[in-house]
């Protein structure tokens, strides 16, 4: 069985904030929409490494965390949009 207990201290709240933020700058903003919607997740990962990095210091832990953090803001951005808008979309599994 893996103990994940040791992991609550890579992982920053404001991380994943700012990284949800800056996602919705992104997908919102009509001076960007030329970004196209698979890049985002890129730019969260490199973002999140990025904050993670101010916010926990520079070592190659910090990047790694806030990469992870920043792909999975997208990951919380649909939960919390399917959520809101109460679909239920499982992929077509029934």
């Amino acid at each position: 069985m893996i103990n994940f207990n040791g992991l609550e201290g890579y992982f920053v709240g404001i991380t994943i904030l700012g990284c949800l933020v800056i996602g919705y700058i992104i997908k919102h903003a009509s001076f960007l929409k030329w970004i196209p919607n698979n890049d985002i997740p890129i730019i969260l990962a490199i973002f999140g490494a990025i904050i993670n990095c101010f916010a926990s210091g520079l070592c190659l832990e910090s990047i790694i965390y806030g990469a992870i953090m920043g792909l999975s803001s997208t990951g919380l951005h649909q939960a919390f949009k399917k959520f809101v808008e109460g679909t239920n979309d499982n992929g077509g599994l029934k």
